[in-house]
C-alpha cells in the first residue's frame, strides 16, 4: 500500500485514489472549472468522497497495518478491509479466505481492531450523532410512547 503514482505500482486503497484526486484539484467545487481532473474522474470522487475512504488517513492506514500483521492476511484481504471497513463479523468473513479455520475466535479481535483504527465513514458518523440527538431531545415523548 502507499506507493508512489507509477504505472504497475499494484492495487490502491480507496483513500490513496481520493489524496490522488484531491491532490489534482478535485474537490467540492460545484463548478469545477478550475480543476485539471476529468468528467470521469470527478464522478470517482463523488463515489469516494461518500465511502469510508472520506475520513481515513495515512496515519490511521498504517496504524491499521501494523496493528493487522499479527493476523497473517494477505495483501488483498488487507486492501480490501481497508477499502470496506467491516464492522462486523458477518462483513468480514467474506473478505477473508477460509475465515473460520484460519481466523478462529481471533476475527472478533480483529474486527474490534478494524473498528478502533479505521475511522467510519462520514454518512454514519452523521448517523450516529442524529441517534444521539433523538435519544437527549425527546426524552419525554418515549414516555409518551410508553403509556
Amino acid at each position: 500500500m502507499f506507493c508512489r503514482l507509477e504505472a504497475d505500482c499494484g492495487a490502491l486503497t480507496y483513500f490513496e485514489v481520493l489524496d490522488f484526486l484531491r491532490s489534482r484539484g478535485a474537490g467540492k467545487d460545484p463548478t469545477r472549472v478550475l480543476a485539471s481532473v476529468a468528467p470521469s474522474e470527478f464522478k470517482v470522487y463523488d463515489y469516494l468522497e461518500k465511502s469510508v475512504a472520506c475520513n481515513q488517513t495515512r496515519e490511521s492506514i498504517s496504524d491499521f497495518l501494523g496493528k493487522c500483521k499479527k493476523y497473517n492476511l494477505a495483501k488483498s484481504e488487507i486492501l480490501n478491509i481497508i477499502n470496506v471497513r467491516p464492522s462486523s463479523v458477518v462483513e468480514i468473513d467474506p473478505i477473508i479466505d477460509d475465515c473460520d479455520t484460519r481466523m478462529g475466535d481471533t476475527v472478533e479481535e480483529l474486527v474490534e481492531m478494524v473498528v478502533q483504527v479505521l475511522p467510519p465513514p462520514t454518512i454514519q458518523m452523521e448517523s450516529i450523532e442524529v441517534i444521539g440527538q433523538d435519544k437527549e431531545e425527546n426524552p419525554e415523548e418515549r414516555q409518551m410512547d410508553a403509556s
